[in-house]
C-alpha cells in the first residue's frame, strides 16, 4: 500500500488568499498538490454546510483562507468567517469529528510564500492524523 496522501479542499477569498495562491503559482513556489481550490468572493460568504459536506464526503482537511482582519474588501466578512469557523469547530467536535481538520488562515495577496508554507504544514499535520474516518465509508 502506498503512503497516505491527504486531500484538502480549500475555500479561498478572491481578493486575498486566492490571489496569494496565484502568486505562489506564478512565482513557481513549490507546495504539495494535495489541495483543491474553490474561489469565493469573501471568506464570510462560506456556508459551514459546505465545510461539513467536504468532510462527510471524505476530504481529509478543509482550509479556509481570507483577508487579514481589518483588510476585508467587504468590511467585516473575515470577522464573520472567524465566528462561523469557531462555532463550526465546536459543532464538529460534538459530532465526533476532529476539529483540527479545519484550518482558518489569513493570507494576503502578497503572501504567496505563506500560502505555500500553510499548505505544506497542513499536509504534514494531516499525514500525522491519518485519513478522515469518513473516507472509508465511501470506499475512497
Amino acid at each position: 500500500m502506498s503512503e497516505f496522501e491527504p486531500r484538502i479542499v480549500a475555500f479561498l477569498c478572491n481578493w486575498c488568499t486566492y490571489t496569494g495562491a496565484d502568486l505562489a503559482g506564478t512565482s513557481r513556489i513549490q507546495y504539495p498538490p494535495n489541495v483543491r481550490i474553490i474561489r469565493l468572493m469573501c471568506s464570510g460568504g462560506l456556508d459551514p454546510i459546505y465545510v461539513t459536506k467536504a468532510l462527510l464526503e471524505g476530504a481529509d482537511g478543509v482550509l479556509i483562507g481570507g483577508c487579514h482582519p481589518g483588510d476585508c474588501h467587504y468590511q467585516s466578512g473575515n470577522y464573520k468567517a472567524r465566528r462561523r469557523v469557531a462555532i463550526l469547530k465546536s459543532i464538529l467536535e460534538q459530532l465526533g469529528f476532529d476539529p483540527d481538520r479545519v484550518w482558518l488562515r489569513w493570507i494576503s495577496a502578497s503572501e504567496g510564500q505563506y500560502f505555500a508554507e500553510t499548505v505544506t504544514e497542513m499536509v504534514a499535520a494531516l499525514k500525522e492524523k491519518g485519513p478522515n474516518p469518513m473516507r472509508n465509508l465511501w470506499g475512497m
